[in-house]
Protein backbone atom coordinates (compact mmCIF):
# COMPACT_ATOMS: atom_id res chain seq x y z
CA UNK A 1 0.00 0.00 0.00
CA UNK A 2 2.80 2.39 0.81
CA UNK A 3 5.84 3.23 -1.25
CA UNK A 4 9.21 4.76 -0.48
CA UNK A 5 11.19 4.52 2.71
CA UNK A 6 8.62 3.73 5.40
CA UNK A 7 8.74 0.02 6.03
CA UNK A 8 7.29 -0.67 9.49
CA UNK A 9 3.55 -1.13 9.17
CA UNK A 10 1.12 -2.33 11.80
CA UNK A 11 -2.37 -3.40 10.79
CA UNK A 12 -4.99 -1.87 13.05
CA UNK A 13 -6.09 -4.42 15.63
CA UNK A 14 -9.69 -4.62 16.73
CA UNK A 15 -10.83 -2.61 13.70
CA UNK A 16 -14.22 -3.25 12.12
CA UNK A 17 -14.29 -5.23 8.87
CA UNK A 18 -14.53 -2.31 6.47
CA UNK A 19 -15.47 -2.96 2.88
CA UNK A 20 -14.52 0.32 1.23
CA UNK A 21 -11.52 1.54 3.21
CA UNK A 22 -8.36 0.10 4.71
CA UNK A 23 -6.89 1.27 8.00
CA UNK A 24 -3.49 0.78 9.57
CA UNK A 25 -1.19 2.49 12.05
CA UNK A 26 2.46 3.45 11.93
CA UNK A 27 3.55 4.55 15.38
CA UNK A 28 1.26 7.39 16.42
CA UNK A 29 -0.01 7.90 12.86
CA UNK A 30 -3.19 6.30 11.51
CA UNK A 31 -3.57 5.78 7.76
CA UNK A 32 -6.98 5.52 6.10
CA UNK A 33 -6.95 4.39 2.46
CA UNK A 34 -10.02 4.66 0.25
CA UNK A 35 -10.50 1.28 -1.41
CA UNK A 36 -13.02 1.28 -4.26
CA UNK A 37 -10.55 0.69 -7.10
CA UNK A 38 -13.10 -0.25 -9.78
CA UNK A 39 -15.01 2.99 -9.11
CA UNK A 40 -11.86 5.14 -8.80
CA UNK A 41 -12.78 5.61 -5.14
CA UNK A 42 -16.06 7.33 -6.02
CA UNK A 43 -17.65 8.64 -2.84
CA UNK A 44 -20.91 7.17 -1.60
CA UNK A 45 -22.83 7.11 1.66
CA UNK A 46 -21.49 3.73 2.74
CA UNK A 47 -17.92 4.85 2.14
CA UNK A 48 -18.43 7.95 4.24
CA UNK A 49 -20.01 5.95 7.05
CA UNK A 50 -16.82 3.88 7.12
CA UNK A 51 -14.56 6.96 6.97
CA UNK A 52 -16.54 8.57 9.79
CA UNK A 53 -16.35 5.43 11.91
CA UNK A 54 -12.60 5.14 11.44
CA UNK A 55 -12.02 8.83 12.15
CA UNK A 56 -14.11 8.66 15.31
CA UNK A 57 -12.11 5.66 16.54
CA UNK A 58 -8.78 7.32 15.85
CA UNK A 59 -9.90 10.63 17.36
CA UNK A 60 -10.72 8.82 20.58
CA UNK A 61 -7.53 6.75 20.61
CA UNK A 62 -4.83 8.31 22.80
CA UNK A 63 -2.19 6.29 20.95
CA UNK A 64 -2.92 8.19 17.72
CA UNK A 65 -1.74 11.77 17.22
CA UNK A 66 -2.51 12.42 13.54
CA UNK A 67 -4.21 10.82 10.55
CA UNK A 68 -3.29 10.44 6.87
CA UNK A 69 -6.15 10.02 4.40
CA UNK A 70 -5.27 8.75 0.93
CA UNK A 71 -6.50 6.80 -2.08
CA UNK A 72 -4.66 5.05 -4.90
CA UNK A 73 -2.02 6.40 -7.27
CA UNK A 74 -4.66 6.63 -9.98
CA UNK A 75 -7.33 8.41 -7.94
CA UNK A 76 -7.68 9.94 -4.51
CA UNK A 77 -11.41 10.08 -5.28
CA UNK A 78 -12.68 10.76 -8.79
CA UNK A 79 -15.93 12.28 -7.54
CA UNK A 80 -19.21 11.29 -5.95
CA UNK A 81 -21.04 8.13 -6.94
CA UNK A 82 -23.50 9.56 -9.49
CA UNK A 83 -25.39 6.29 -9.79
CA UNK A 84 -26.26 6.51 -6.10
CA UNK A 85 -27.67 10.04 -6.26
CA UNK A 86 -29.03 10.56 -9.79
CA UNK A 87 -32.62 9.51 -9.03
CA UNK A 88 -32.97 11.08 -5.57
CA UNK A 89 -35.52 13.83 -5.00
CA UNK A 90 -35.21 17.22 -3.30
CA UNK A 91 -37.65 16.54 -0.48
CA UNK A 92 -35.92 13.27 0.43
CA UNK A 93 -32.46 14.87 0.26
CA UNK A 94 -33.64 17.79 2.37
CA UNK A 95 -35.30 15.63 5.02
CA UNK A 96 -32.28 13.32 5.23
CA UNK A 97 -29.81 16.24 5.08
CA UNK A 98 -28.07 14.51 2.19
CA UNK A 99 -24.26 15.06 2.24
CA UNK A 100 -24.49 16.33 5.81
CA UNK A 101 -22.96 13.16 7.20
CA UNK A 102 -20.13 13.48 4.67
CA UNK A 103 -18.71 16.38 6.64
CA UNK A 104 -19.93 15.72 10.17
CA UNK A 105 -17.11 13.67 11.68
CA UNK A 106 -14.22 15.16 9.73
CA UNK A 107 -15.25 18.70 10.68
CA UNK A 108 -15.38 17.71 14.35
CA UNK A 109 -12.04 15.91 14.28
CA UNK A 110 -9.68 17.25 16.93
CA UNK A 111 -6.59 15.56 15.59
CA UNK A 112 -4.93 16.82 12.39
CA UNK A 113 -5.67 15.06 9.10
CA UNK A 114 -3.29 15.13 6.13
CA UNK A 115 -4.76 14.34 2.71
CA UNK A 116 -2.26 12.57 0.46
CA UNK A 117 -3.71 13.11 -3.02
CA UNK A 118 -2.55 11.11 -6.01
CA UNK A 119 -4.35 11.16 -9.34
CA UNK A 120 -7.88 12.50 -9.62
CA UNK A 121 -9.45 14.59 -6.85
CA UNK A 122 -12.59 15.75 -8.60
CA UNK A 123 -15.94 16.94 -7.28
CA UNK A 124 -16.49 15.33 -3.90
CA UNK A 125 -12.91 14.06 -4.01
CA UNK A 126 -11.59 17.61 -4.17
CA UNK A 127 -14.01 18.59 -1.42
CA UNK A 128 -12.89 15.68 0.77
CA UNK A 129 -9.26 16.73 0.38
CA UNK A 130 -10.16 20.30 1.34
CA UNK A 131 -11.92 19.08 4.48
CA UNK A 132 -8.51 17.90 5.70
CA UNK A 133 -6.06 20.17 7.50
CA UNK A 134 -3.07 19.75 5.18
CA UNK A 135 -3.01 18.59 1.55
CA UNK A 136 0.04 16.95 -0.03
CA UNK A 137 -0.19 16.14 -3.74
CA UNK A 138 1.50 13.68 -6.04
CA UNK A 139 3.01 15.17 -9.17
CA UNK A 140 0.17 13.83 -11.34
CA UNK A 141 -2.67 14.95 -9.07
CA UNK A 142 -5.60 16.81 -10.63
CA UNK A 143 -8.06 18.95 -8.66
CA UNK A 144 -11.41 20.06 -10.03
CA UNK A 145 -15.10 20.72 -9.37
CA UNK A 146 -17.05 19.49 -12.42
CA UNK A 147 -20.52 19.41 -10.81
CA UNK A 148 -21.88 22.15 -13.09
CA UNK A 149 -21.58 19.76 -16.04
CA UNK A 150 -24.10 17.50 -14.27
CA UNK A 151 -26.63 20.28 -13.71
CA UNK A 152 -25.80 20.86 -10.05
CA UNK A 153 -23.24 22.70 -7.94
CA UNK A 154 -20.69 21.47 -5.40
CA UNK A 155 -22.52 20.43 -2.24
CA UNK A 156 -19.85 19.40 0.26
CA UNK A 157 -17.89 22.62 0.60
CA UNK A 158 -16.53 23.22 -2.90
CA UNK A 159 -17.87 26.74 -3.33
CA UNK A 160 -16.69 27.73 0.14
CA UNK A 161 -13.37 26.01 0.84
CA UNK A 162 -12.05 26.32 -2.72
CA UNK A 163 -12.76 30.07 -2.73
CA UNK A 164 -10.88 30.49 0.54
CA UNK A 165 -7.96 28.52 -0.86
CA UNK A 166 -7.53 29.87 -4.40
CA UNK A 167 -9.50 33.12 -4.44
CA UNK A 168 -12.78 34.19 -6.04
CA UNK A 169 -11.69 34.44 -9.68
CA UNK A 170 -10.05 31.02 -9.93
CA UNK A 171 -12.84 29.36 -7.93
CA UNK A 172 -15.42 30.93 -10.23
CA UNK A 173 -13.53 29.75 -13.30
CA UNK A 174 -13.17 26.20 -12.03
CA UNK A 175 -16.72 25.80 -10.72
CA UNK A 176 -18.65 27.67 -13.42
CA UNK A 177 -16.91 25.94 -16.34
CA UNK A 178 -16.57 22.58 -14.66
CA UNK A 179 -13.66 21.87 -16.99
CA UNK A 180 -10.84 24.05 -15.65
CA UNK A 181 -8.82 21.85 -13.31
CA UNK A 182 -5.64 22.44 -11.33
CA UNK A 183 -2.52 20.38 -11.81
CA UNK A 184 -0.42 19.61 -8.76
CA UNK A 185 1.97 22.45 -9.63
CA UNK A 186 -0.92 24.89 -10.06
CA UNK A 187 -2.49 23.74 -6.81
CA UNK A 188 0.81 24.37 -5.05
CA UNK A 189 1.25 27.86 -6.51
CA UNK A 190 -2.35 28.76 -5.64
CA UNK A 191 -2.01 27.65 -2.04
CA UNK A 192 -4.46 24.76 -2.28
CA UNK A 193 -1.74 22.22 -1.38
CA UNK A 194 1.32 22.51 0.83
CA UNK A 195 3.78 20.35 -1.11
CA UNK A 196 4.14 18.13 -4.18
CA UNK A 197 6.00 14.80 -4.26
CA UNK A 198 6.61 11.92 -6.69
CA UNK A 199 3.54 9.65 -6.59
CA UNK A 200 5.39 6.72 -5.03
CA UNK A 201 6.80 8.91 -2.24
CA UNK A 202 3.64 10.86 -1.45
CA UNK A 203 2.08 8.75 1.30
CA UNK A 204 5.43 8.23 3.01
CA UNK A 205 6.03 11.98 3.07
CA UNK A 206 2.55 12.56 4.48
CA UNK A 207 3.23 9.98 7.18
CA UNK A 208 6.56 11.65 8.04
CA UNK A 209 4.83 14.99 8.52
CA UNK A 210 2.01 13.38 10.49
CA UNK A 211 4.61 11.70 12.72
CA UNK A 212 6.29 15.05 13.39
CA UNK A 213 2.93 16.50 14.42
CA UNK A 214 2.03 13.47 16.51
CA UNK A 215 5.33 13.79 18.40
CA UNK A 216 4.29 17.20 19.73
CA UNK A 217 2.03 17.70 22.74
CA UNK A 218 -1.48 16.64 21.75
CA UNK A 219 -3.17 19.45 23.65
CA UNK A 220 -1.21 22.24 21.97
CA UNK A 221 -1.60 20.60 18.55
CA UNK A 222 -5.36 20.45 18.95
CA UNK A 223 -5.49 24.00 20.29
CA UNK A 224 -3.49 25.25 17.32
CA UNK A 225 -5.78 23.44 14.86
CA UNK A 226 -8.84 24.92 16.57
CA UNK A 227 -7.39 28.43 16.48
CA UNK A 228 -6.44 28.21 12.79
CA UNK A 229 -9.91 26.98 11.85
CA UNK A 230 -11.47 29.87 13.74
CA UNK A 231 -9.56 32.26 11.46
CA UNK A 232 -12.14 31.38 8.79
CA UNK A 233 -15.08 32.04 11.10
CA UNK A 234 -14.20 35.08 13.22
CA UNK A 235 -13.27 38.69 12.63
CA UNK A 236 -9.60 39.53 13.16
CA UNK A 237 -10.18 41.08 16.58
CA UNK A 238 -12.32 38.13 17.73
CA UNK A 239 -9.82 35.67 16.31
CA UNK A 240 -6.93 37.35 18.10
CA UNK A 241 -8.89 37.25 21.35
CA UNK A 242 -9.69 33.56 20.83
CA UNK A 243 -6.04 32.78 20.07
CA UNK A 244 -4.79 34.66 23.13
CA UNK A 245 -7.16 32.81 25.46
CA UNK A 246 -6.02 29.45 24.11
CA UNK A 247 -2.38 30.55 24.44
CA UNK A 248 -2.96 31.55 28.06
CA UNK A 249 -4.79 28.32 28.85
CA UNK A 250 -1.80 26.37 27.55
CA UNK A 251 0.07 27.42 30.71
CA UNK A 252 -2.20 25.11 32.69
CA UNK A 253 -0.76 22.06 30.94
CA UNK A 254 2.13 19.83 31.96
CA UNK A 255 3.38 19.90 28.37
CA UNK A 256 3.92 23.66 28.53
CA UNK A 257 6.05 23.28 31.65
CA UNK A 258 7.99 20.40 30.10
CA UNK A 259 8.44 22.10 26.73
CA UNK A 260 9.80 25.34 28.14
CA UNK A 261 11.94 23.53 30.72
CA UNK A 262 13.43 21.37 27.97
CA UNK A 263 14.20 24.47 25.90
CA UNK A 264 15.93 26.16 28.83
CA UNK A 265 17.86 22.98 29.61
CA UNK A 266 18.74 22.40 25.92
CA UNK A 267 17.23 18.93 25.75
CA UNK A 268 14.45 17.22 23.84
CA UNK A 269 11.05 17.59 25.51
CA UNK A 270 9.18 14.54 26.77
CA UNK A 271 5.54 15.45 26.17
CA UNK A 272 2.90 13.45 28.06
CA UNK A 273 -0.14 15.05 26.39
CA UNK A 274 -1.33 16.45 29.69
Amino acid sequence: MLGGDVVSTTTTTGAPAYGMIKTETQGRVAVITLNRPKALNALCSELFHEINDALARFDGDDAIGAVVLTGSERAFAAGADIKEMKDTQFIDNYKANFLGHWTAQISQMRKPIIAAVNGYALGGGCELAMMCDIIYAGEKAVFGQPEITLGVIPGAGGTQRLTHAVGKSKAMEMILTGTVNLTAAEALSSGLVSAVFPPDKLVDEAIKTAAKIAAKGAVSVQMAKEAINQAFELSLSSGLHFERRLFQSGFATKDQKEGMAAFAEKRKPNFTNE
